[in-house]
């Protein structure tokens, strides 16, 4: 990798978790400046704006919080197995990146402003839906989940009561809401099962 594209993901990894705490109207490009240690035409001989930088900043935050909640996943008995391995990820596996889950608090931020970042936020829903749409799938070919289960649904309802347990948590500061989703999600598993 060349020093300028080196240089560039420095900006990105040390710009994201300025834009997940603090959102993209609370982020200044001097915040960035000062984490970074680079003047602004330095910062701007990489990103030709700030909704640029927080964009890559987004998908670096997004890409780490699959990764590290995907690598572990129980893959080897079967997607129920998958699906609750999923939940307790989630529930157990703190965000990589300072400030929480960078999916909601990308939706929240963007939610009435920022087309860019709420189509990248957009996106990303749409593809953890497609991956856990696509496991229990693969459980109703296999038999292990019920036929009449529409994956779409039991997707929305994971992602929806993970992140609402999430914020609910980092409000209060405790586990106490991710650990009583774990619980209810654990039974819906129950309910499509087969076995």
């Amino acid at each position: 990798m060349r020093k300028g594209e080196l240089t560039r993901q420095r900006i990105i990894a040390q710009a994201a978790p300025i834009f997940n705490q603090r959102g993209f109207a609370g982020c200044s490009m001097q915040d960035v400046m000062e984490a970074t240690g680079l003047e602004k035409g330095g910062l701007y001989r990489h990103f030709s704006s700030k909704e640029e930088l927080a964009a890559e900043a987004f998908r670096y935050a997004w890409d780490r919080a699959v990764k590290v909640r995907s690598d572990n996943l129980d893959r080897s008995h079967g997607p129920m197995a998958q699906l609750r391995s999923l939940i307790k990820q989630f529930v157990e596996t703190p965000s990589v990146v300072r400030g929480g889950c960078p999916l909601m608090n990308t939706a929240v931020d963007s939610d009435d402003g920022n087309a860019v970042l709420r189509s990248l936020a957009l996106n990303g829903i749409r593809d953890w839906r497609t991956r856990i749409s696509a496991v229990v799938e693969e459980g109703i070919l296999s038999g292990e989940i019920r036929k009449k289960t529409v994956p779409r649904a039991v997707a929305n309802t994971l992602i929806a009561g993970l992140e609402g347990a999430l914020m609910i948590s980092r409000l209060e500061g405790t586990k106490t809401a991710l650990l009583d989703a774990q619980q209810s999600l654990e039974t819906m598993l129950d309910c499509i099962a087969t076995r």
